[in-house]
């Protein structure tokens, strides 16, 4: 792999990821008349519940929806310069115009008014990762060459992210279709490095350390054992176990993991990065076969959870979540009051059927 690293005309970081070493993405500048990122990043602290809450007032006016000719994550070409200013490319990752979490971390906890209301400023960072510079693709389209260098790409990330002053925590994550909120059309993914532990690993975290001390072995390994001794398994391989969760949330919902317990993506061995694309896309691809009948592909969230760089975080494991919001060809599972308000999932589709039905949907 070879890494070029660059900057846009306002300052912020890019990064070509290439297969080889014959490219000279670097020699590329951009020519756009861009002013300074300005952000308003604040992080606060929800009293009630003990979680922090990042507040971004400035990403109203984020780009939403732009035609395909004028998209800001295709290439640059005459008449129209992008986010990247080369021709072509393979993967790139640059910081994020409109970030939900930016700027220097103020390592104050100040508290604001007389209610127990605390606040910081700053702190963190987003980043866009582009899987491939062809508009039309979507992930499950790419050859495993290519997954495996948005592998190294996010392994690289996790890397310098997590070296970075103040951050605890790096999520690699990618929203696929309108249907869930998605803006720009084109590949993409996004990493947030939280300057705080979020609320679904801080739970996580309790949980597991309460499993050690219970039974003396790690909550993770317990699961996949479990899982693969049961009936929810999609596939598995010697390196690889891909099932249903057996208290899933969401209509089709599947957890990957190694088999052999890593904390990130750059504690992978060799043989679980080559192993890697393929089932990646296998189970991408029986996504996509779960609705055929459909006008659009399947929507989805793929949530890569890491370990925190907390106190007792390696007791979690590099996991995927990988989940859709579509429930049948024409349904959509919308959050209802009970979810949106109160926390409490309510699912539509027995986990055991779910399973099934992904098995079934293997290619031939």
């Amino acid at each position: 792999m070879k890494k070029t690293v660059t900057q846009l005309a306002d300052g912020r970081e890019l990064i070509y990821y290439d297969s080889g070493d014959s490219e000279a993405r670097g020699a590329y500048a951009d020519a756009r008349p861009l002013e300074a990122v300005r952000t308003t990043s604040q992080i606060r602290l929800d009293p009630v519940l003990g979680e922090w809450v990042a507040v971004a007032a400035h990403r109203q006016s984020r780009t939403f929806h732009p035609p395909a000719d004028s998209c800001p994550l295709c290439p640059s070409k005459d008449g129209w310069q992008s986010e990247i200013p080369a021709p072509d490319y393979e993967v790139v990752a640059f910081e994020n115009r409109f970030p939900s979490l930016s700027g220097a971390p103020d390592p104050h906890d100040r508290l604001v008014g007389s209610l127990p209301h605390h606040m910081h400023s700053g702190g963190g960072r987003c980043e866009v990762v582009c899987f491939t510079s062809d508009h039309n693709a979507t992930f499950a389209d790419l050859g495993e060459a290519r997954v495996g260098l948005v592998l190294e790409a996010w392994t690289d990330r996790t890397a310098e992210l997590s070296a970075m002053p103040g951050i605890r925590q790096v999520y690699c994550f990618e929203n696929r279709g309108i249907e869930i909120g998605v803006t720009l059309q084109h590949p993409h993914g996004q990493i947030y490095a939280f300057p705080y532990v979020p609320p679904k690993t801080a739970r996580a975290l309790e949980t597991a350390i309460v499993h050690r001390r219970r039974t003396g072995r790690n909550l993770f390994e317990d699961i996949v054992a479990a899982e693969r001794a049961g009936g929810r398994v999609v596939l598995e391989t010697p390196e690889w176990t891909a099932f249903v969760p057996f208290a899933a949330r969401w209509p089709y919902e599947v957890h990957l993991y190694p088999n052999r317990r890593v904390s990130d993506f750059t504690s992978l061995d060799d043989a679980q990065r080559a192993t890697f694309p393929a089932v990646y896309l296998d189970l991408l691809r029986r996504f996509d076969r779960l609705f055929i009948e459909a006008e659009t592909r399947t929507p989805y969230i793929a949530a890569w959870h890491q370990a925190p760089g907390v106190a007792g975080g390696d007791e979690l494991a590099l996991h995927l979540e990988l989940f859709t919001v579509r429930r049948t060809a024409d349904k959509l599972k919308h959050l209802a009051g009970t979810e949106s308000g109160m926390g409490a999932f309510m699912n539509d589709v027995l986990p055991e059927q779910a399973a099934e039905r992904l098995r079934e949907a293997a290619s031939s």
